[in-house]
């Protein structure tokens, strides 16, 4: 019996339900499927599939061993991609996972993929937005995508590919009603929306030439997300410290008005950087340098930093 061939069977049988349905992805004769899994359940000693006129189903043996043979499957096809993606073929090839902070890959990254799409035809991109610090071999993530602060790992490559500028925002609303500050020392005075990290306690840092302020800021509002941030302090009810790749669009339109424009600002010690980081045994990679130049045609903060290959 060729073992790797009936996991892919018994794999494609469970995902489609059926010995027929399979044999159709797999385009063999259904006959040879049922023969694959008798011979399959019969060298293990358990039945794997409870069968019905109607439908396959898995049993509880089979639920356990078809996790283990999917990652078997996954492993195979990821090591016939590494290879693939440093030969001669033109293009990308294989798959590409990728971790994207969620406001950020919304706004910048998702309305232009289908260019990487059509420019790569034969690589699969597979894109997680998540604001959490991923662990990229445990997670198996090619290349995540960093904003801000970047923590040194000796077993990580970080990139920089971008940068942009923080922006402190109100809605023309908020500031008819409760004035407009005109230093940044006056924003203790006011409401102020927060983004969540570390402690309660935060403070905005300002610089102005050789002028630092650090400043104390409240307010009854913190997010995890910056949509969330953009959208109450578009709708009146605070001031915001927004990328300029979400309150420029707001700007523009009227809807929020910039605040000590000449000043730059952090919040706390981050930085305005933008990092692509991945393994080090993935330099040279078909699949990254794909993404990393699709991501240098960008519009936005990605444009401010040459094109970088692994």
């Amino acid at each position: 019996m060729d073992k790797l061939l009936a996991l892919k069977m018994f794999v494609e049988t469970v995902d489609a339900r059926g010995f027929s349905a399979a044999a159709r992805r797999l385009e063999i004769a259904t006959s040879s499927v049922t023969r694959a899994m008798d011979g399959l359940e019969d060298a293990l000693g358990a039945v794997l599939l409870n069968r019905s006129t109607r439908q396959v189903t898995v049993t509880e043996a089979g639920a356990t061993y078809y996790e283990q043979a999917r990652r078997i499957l996954e492993a195979i096809e990821e090591a016939d991609a590494s290879v693939s993606d440093r030969g001669d073929a033109d293009g990308a090839v294989g798959q590409l996972r990728v971790s994207v902070p969620v406001a950020f890959g919304r706004r910048c990254i998702a309305p232009h993929l289908g260019q990487l799409l059509d420019r790569h035809p034969k690589l699969e991109v597979e894109v997680t937005l998540t604001d959490d610090i991923v662990d990229l071999l445990g997670e198996r993530i090619d290349l995540a995508i960093r904003i801000g602060s970047v923590a040194a790992y000796d077993h990580v490559v970080a990139r920089p590919i971008g940068a942009f500028r923080r922006r402190v925002v109100a809605a023309p609303g908020y500031l008819e009603r409760h004035g407009t500050p005109g230093h940044p020392l006056e924003l203790g005075g006011h409401r102020c929306l927060r983004y969540s990290y570390g402690g309660r306690d935060q403070s905005w840092r300002f610089r102005l030439g050789d002028d630092t302020v650090s400043v104390p800021v409240r307010g009854a509002l913190r997010s995890n997300n910056m949509e969330v941030l953009h959208d109450v302090a578009r709708a009146g009810h605070g001031i915001a410290l927004l990328p300029d790749w979400i309150a420029d669009a707001g700007i523009a339109a009227g809807n929020l008005q910039p605040l000590f424009d000449n000043w730059s600002v952090e919040p706390g010690d981050t930085s305005a950087a933008i990092h692509a980081l991945y393994l080090p045994n993935q330099r040279g990679s078909r699949r990254i340098n794909a993404f990393l130049d699709f991501l240098a045609t960008l519009p936005g903060p990605l444009q401010s930093i040459a094109a970088t290959r692994a």
